[in-house]
């Protein structure tokens, strides 16, 4: 097979991973579809609020796999003899299954919001940041108990990190494209922040009651 068309079906077959959505499918276990309930979003967050949250482990634990084994196949099958060094055809494959996730084949094009599956990716392409990024989004969650705030504020600072450490062309490349694409996916969050009818976790706020304590 010409190490091209190889390529291809490798980010073809990680988008297709990508669109297996997690809460939609072990939401058809319990016979209920989590985007007709809450935001309508087929997410972590929403599946917290629908169905609890040993569901929303499920749910956020299988969009993360999804997004580290699309990385790891291409990693290990990507062609040698590739236009592309197997390094870029990963985090080509990541970008393919966060599109995945967010516009699902099997699921009529409506997905999540992409940040587990992007997560997930980044564990094989850039483990350091992992760690970095959860401490933002518990820092700014643990604060405001935004959820959706918590997530865009985590994926911007991915670029900070990697100036920070000093990583490679191409991985900054990936960290801006992902922060810039989860802020577009959370827009709806970021209006209604603005509007200031944005839906709260106030029971996340424990950095904020241990603030207002001191």
């Amino acid at each position: 097979m010409p190490p091209t068309l190889s390529a291809g079906l490798l980010l073809l077959l990680a988008y297709l991973l990508g669109a297996l959505s997690g809460s939609l499918l072990l939401g058809r276990l319990r016979d209920v579809d989590i985007r007709q309930h809450g935001s309508g979003n087929a997410g972590g967050t929403n599946a917290l609020r629908t169905l609890g949250w040993r569901f929303a482990l499920q749910v956020v634990a299988f969009d993360v796999g999804k997004g580290a084994l699309a990385v790891w196949l291409a990693l290990r099958l990507a062609p040698a003899d590739a236009m592309v060094t197997p390094d870029v055809l990963a985090y080509g494959a990541a970008g393919a299954a966060v599109a995945g996730h967010v516009w699902p084949l099997w699921h009529g094009f409506r997905g999540g919001k992409g940040a587990a599956t992007a997560v997930g990716a980044l564990l094989l392409l850039w483990p350091l940041s992992v760690p970095l990024l959860v401490a933002v989004w518990l820092l700014v969650l643990g604060l405001t108990g935004y959820v959706g705030l918590a997530t865009v504020l985590a994926a911007a600072s991915l670029p900070l990190w990697g100036w920070l450490l000093g990583i490679d062309g191409t991985r900054m490349l990936f960290a801006i494209g992902v922060a810039l694409f989860l802020a577009f996916t959370h827009r709806a969050n970021l209006q209604r922040l603005w509007r200031g009818n944005e839906s709260r976790f106030e029971r996340a706020r424990l950095l904020h009651r241990l603030r207002m304590r001191a």
